[in-house]
């Protein structure tokens, strides 16, 4: 299902060259954002406005960003373990 959306942003030029080259995460998080939506088909993905489209990838990018500054911090903080640990 999700595929499908991430063939949808490409169709439409939405995503940057570092989105394209992450495909599976930005298929994964696209497939948490449909589920939130209760989007849970192709048929009903193909049906979606480019603007709806639009508003998902988004939340997709949100979703994306937030993601990475917890892994970030988690990052951080195990180095200022390693650190102190020292």
């Amino acid at each position: 299902m999700s595929e499908f959306a991430f063939f949808r942003f490409m169709t439409y030029n939405m995503l940057t060259v570092e989105e394209q080259q992450h495909k599976d995460e930005i298929v994964s998080l696209t497939e948490e954002v449909l589920d939130a939506k209760g989007i849970e088909c192709d048929s009903k993905i193909s049906k979606i406005s480019e603007e709806q489209l639009r508003g998902i990838l988004e939340e997709v990018r949100k979703l994306r960003k937030k993601k990475r500054k917890e892994q970030n911090n988690e990052k951080d903080t195990q180095e200022q373990i390693d650190v102190a640990a020292q």
